[in-house]
């Protein structure tokens, strides 16, 4: 990040567009028989931090749920995650796939939808609460909080592997950068744009909520605030990422990207939980029991 916005301050003068094959990025670190993909550490750094942050919050008053629920959680989260954002980018964004069952399971040929992703984790959580006998919307508040973490990697893979760059720009913009595989026009880096909005603000704002205020106290608050912070990021963000190429007439024709058709509802029910968790009494800061949660 730091020789990224050296490059712009270098360009500022003289208005020239990043190359993005000068800034020295490898998609991986090689191993001779294997490379490491940078997307699969990210997706690792993502859990590993969230299962971190979940784990240290079971500790206070009134979690809704024990460790060893999170230890499943996590589990199961991972799969959701990993099925539901390959089932997800093939529904949205190739069904062709449908066609080629042998090409859907070649994960590192690319292809993950959040979305996909989001309900393939939802449903995990889902599973996990309705076994456990635990509160599920306030389970995914515990989890929710830590969601970024992942969002913030994962986008900042996405620019190290020079994928799902940004629309074409003017080299006014002093960080506009031409991509290996976007032509010789200047684009936004928009996979930057993603991890600052959809990772680092949201990451903050919700960080802020859980330890600074009594939001977790109120069910269905913080998902409700991640669930619409991340809309309104990604429906912003798409302004300036260019379509997946399948899609570009599709955006042409509806007037928005498949990105922000998706967005839309997350941003309704984000809001919906907002206002009907501040329409309710807060729970007591007492125990577990108070706060809703079923200790096995």
């Amino acid at each position: 990040m730091i020789s990224i916005l050296a490059a712009a301050a270098a360009d500022l003068g003289t208005h020239q567009p990043i190359q993005w094959l000068d800034l020295g990025l490898t998609r991986g670190i090689s191993l001779g028989f294997f490379t490491l993909r940078w997307y699969s550490l990210a997706y690792l750094a993502g859990i590993v931090l969230a299962y971190w942050h979940v784990s240290k919050t079971l500790k206070l008053a009134g979690a809704p749920m024990a460790q060893r629920h999170a230890d499943d959680l996590f589990f199961y989260c991972t799969l959701g995650v990993i099925l539901g954002g390959r089932l997800g980018y093939a529904t949205f964004y190739a069904p062709e796939l449908w066609s080629h069952p042998g090409e859907m399971l070649k994960l590192w040929n690319g292809g993950m939808s959040f979305h996909g992703g989001l309900i393939g984790c939802t449903l995990a959580m889902l599973w996990v609460a309705w076994r456990g006998g635990l509160n599920f919307l306030r389970v995914c508040d515990w989890v929710a909080v830590a969601v970024p973490f992942g969002l913030f990697f994962g986008r900042l893979a996405n620019f190290v592997n020079g994928e799902l760059w940004g629309r074409v720009t003017t080299s006014d913009v002093p960080w506009a950068m031409v991509f290996p595989d976007g032509g010789p026009l200047p684009r936004h880096p928009s996979q930057l744009y993603e991890a600052l909005l959809e990772g680092l603000v949201l990451l903050i704002v919700l960080m802020v909520l859980f330890w600074k205020t009594r939001a977790r106290f109120r069910p269905g608050l913080l998902t409700g605030v991640f669930v619409a912070g991340y809309g309104c990021a990604r429906f912003t963000v798409e302004f300036f990422r260019e379509p997946d190429a399948q899609l570009e007439e599709f955006a042409r024709t509806t007037g928005m990207s498949m990105g922000q058709w998706l967005t839309v509802p997350m941003i309704l029910l984000g809001l919906f939980l907002i206002a009907r968790a501040l329409m309710r009494p807060a729970l007591g800061q007492g125990s577990a029991a108070a706060a809703g949660a079923t200790v096995r």
